[in-house]
């Protein structure tokens, strides 16, 4: 059985136009006028069990709506949906023993109490008898190094603090299907890094199904096995992350700060972007040159005080694919 099923699936926003000036507010109050906004568009989609699924596109593409249905929050206006065979609408109280969710923005955490008061209600409302949840929430404090943070309040926690005691939190039912929505906004390189190695470990262990929006790249390259890129509520690619990779994903920006005043020079594959004072800025096409070899070459080149690598943001790379559909359509 598919873990996700979604055939001609569609969601339509009915919103309110509003006027200019004061005479159209006025009747805008008693005759209202609304306009139709095709926030998904019959988008078919299948994800069999222990896939690991990146879904991506720019704000307002419809990546939030598509998840809200998926977990019953949205009913859609047309299209079927099945989660584990369930509609996720009709079935949700049932779907929720089944499914674990992590939004980057929102909590499901109480902010004032410490987590552990939070796991033992959340034990409840699922169901958990009292001596599995005890063994869960042991398990889950040792792998997810939670330790030190069992009794400390949300509302003092770290934003990297809370994510992981938020996926931790969503881990307690034993879910067959995570959905992640930005789990790693506003996180800083090293914490992104955690979060991203305990995704790949519970999917690697536990065989659970992710389900994953991201506008990191990082998250995209280092997680996930399979790419969906949506557009204005349309699928325009869903292919393997590998071949997204060499295609796309291919560009790295490297910023390096030398001990002294140095220049430069540019070979096959490599981009002076940016360069002034101690530091450069560039643009590598890790397809011509491997980002290993770059860093062997940069420090030969001078006294090297500082380098990072870090990927285009995900808008550019989301650009280029558009172009190059646009250029092969062409």
């Amino acid at each position: 059985m598919n873990m996700i099923e979604a055939y001609d699936l569609s969601k339509t926003y009915r919103t309110r136009v509003r006027g200019e000036g004061l005479a159209a507010s006025a009747r805008a109050m008693f005759r209202p006028v609304y306009r139709e906004v095709l926030a998904v568009q019959s988008i078919d989609l299948v994800v069999p069990p222990g896939e690991i699924v990146a879904f991506i596109g720019p704000n307002g593409a419809g990546k939030s709506t598509t998840i809200k249905m998926m977990t019953g929050i949205l009913r859609p206006n047309s299209g079927s949906i099945r989660v584990l065979g369930l509609d996720p609408v009709r079935e949700r109280s049932n779907l929720s023993y089944h499914i674990g969710t992590v939004f980057g923005q929102k909590s499901q955490l109480w902010f004032h109490l410490p987590p552990t008061d939070s796991f033992t209600l959340l034990g409840r409302i699922y169901d958990v008898a009292p001596g599995v949840l005890k063994k869960r929430i042991a398990m889950l404090t040792e792998r997810f190094e939670l330790g030190a943070l069992l009794d400390v309040p949300v509302r003092k926690m770290s934003l990297g603090q809370r994510i992981r005691c938020e996926v931790a939190a969503s881990l307690l039912h034993e879910p067959e299907i995570l959905f992640l929505d930005e789990p790693t906004i506003g996180l800083d390189v090293v914490v992104k890094q955690a979060i991203r190695e305990l995704i790949r470990d519970l999917n690697q262990e536990k065989g659970t199904t992710i389900f994953l929006t991201s506008h990191d790249a990082g998250d995209v390259e280092h997680v996930c096995r399979r790419a969906i890129v949506i557009d204005h509520g349309r699928i325009v690619l869903d292919q393997p992350v590998k071949k997204l990779k060499y295609d796309y994903l291919n560009r790295k920006i490297i910023a390096v700060r030398f001990t002294e005043k140095h220049d430069l020079k540019t070979l096959p594959g490599i981009e002076v972007q940016k360069t002034g004072g101690l530091g450069s800025r560039l643009l590598v096409d890790t397809r011509i040159r491997p980002i290993g070899e770059v860093m062997s070459w940069l420090v030969g080149s001078g006294a090297v005080a500082d380098i990072t690598v870090e990927d285009p943001p995900m808008e550019e790379i989301i650009a280029t694919i558009f172009s190059s559909q646009d250029e092969g359509g062409a």
